[in-house]
């Protein structure tokens, strides 16, 4: 919607409308440009653009991953739907026509990746996706320096503080199958966080992650996510991120996640649990600083896609991915 009509590092094209273009598909990325539920500083529907076009390698449609030796813009068949036309004034409205646009990709076959927007769009982007797979039967991974079970703020059951709350009472994703992880700082309220305890939810703040340690956490997370469910939706909060490597977001909390520990987290999600859904969200331009979160957050898609390819690669060969398998003289060891 806003910006040059570009696809995501140049991979080729779809239109929803017409789903013999993306028959094939086993990735659609949709924009979701939509900041109408901030709380605070506004300006993530621009994120989708920043997000499509943040790199400084050529827009080819190939992003070879030197770690996972895969390209997940080539291995997979990728597409762009482009951006759902959303309405900043009118949330009713653009939620439903997001929740429509990603039910439409979840039922052809493909997985989608949405690019936000703030996180009102993780409401209509999980129960699309959970319309197919069943209500009850996904898993939420919430990358988050917030919550976002709050009630009702300024008046409205919909904002981006409020989307995990409403998906829970929807019935769309269980609480007790509703992981957080990077919580941190002075919200929400002791109210909303017996509400959450109620709805079994489990939420690793940063104190506990820097206790056990993030591999420990996301181990246990795995274990429970997988409990009684068939897939996993992976929500990412680029907010998760300590501000001074994610300065361009809407609402920073100080004390996060590194860019480092972030990209080995979705990679490994991606690659080790059946994920079936997907969103970046409340990148804002407008607060970046020489488009480090921009960065950031095409390298969180690019590690998703390379870990999704390296998981379907490794199940039709029968092989494993070795971290510590060094490279050879420039080249990927065999």
């Amino acid at each position: 919607m806003f910006g040059p009509d570009i696809t995501f590092l140049g991979v080729d094209r779809c239109d929803l409308s017409e789903p013999a273009s993306y028959e094939d598909a086993d990735i659609v990325i949709l924009g979701a440009p939509f900041d109408g539920g901030t709380s605070n500083r506004p300006g993530a529907r621009f994120g989708p653009k920043a997000l499509r076009e943040a790199c400084y390698l050529p827009h080819d449609g190939s992003r070879p991953s030197l770690a996972l030796r895969v390209d997940g813009l080539k291995d997979l068949r990728v597409y762009d739907a482009g951006d759902v036309e959303c309405y900043s004034g009118d949330i009713e409205t653009s939620i439903a026509a997001i929740e429509e646009a990603v039910y439409t990709i979840t039922a052809s076959g493909a997985i989608p990746l949405v690019l936000g927007g703030d996180h009102t769009i993780a409401l209509p982007d999980a129960r699309g996706v959970a319309r197919h797979h069943g209500f009850g039967r996904l898993s939420m991974l919430h990358f988050d320096a917030h919550a976002d079970t709050g009630n009702i703020a300024f008046g409205h059951l919909h904002g981006h503080g409020q989307p995990m709350r409403r998906l829970i009472e929807s019935g769309a994703i269980r609480g007790d199958r509703f992981l957080q992880i990077g919580l941190r700082g002075y919200w929400p309220e002791p109210e909303t966080l017996d509400w959450m305890a109620g709805q079994r939810m489990r939420s690793y703040e940063m104190t506990e992650i820097v206790t056990r340690g993030l591999e420990n956490c996301l181990t246990e997370a795995f274990t429970i996510a997988l409990d009684e469910c068939d897939g996993i939706y992976l929500s990412v909060d680029i907010d998760v991120c300590d501000p001074g490597h994610a300065p361009g977001t809407g609402t920073p909390e100080p004390g996060g996640l590194s860019a480092r520990q972030l990209l080995d987290s979705v990679r490994r999600i991606c690659y080790e649990l059946p994920v079936v859904g997907l969103e970046i969200v409340e990148v804002a331009p407008p607060y970046d600083h020489a488009d480090i979160t921009a960065f950031l957050g095409n390298r969180v898609v690019l590690e998703a896609l390379s870990g999704i390819a390296r998981r379907r690669l490794d199940a039709k060969n029968g092989t494993t991915w070795n971290p510590a398998q060094p490279l050879l003289d420039g080249r990927p060891a065999e």
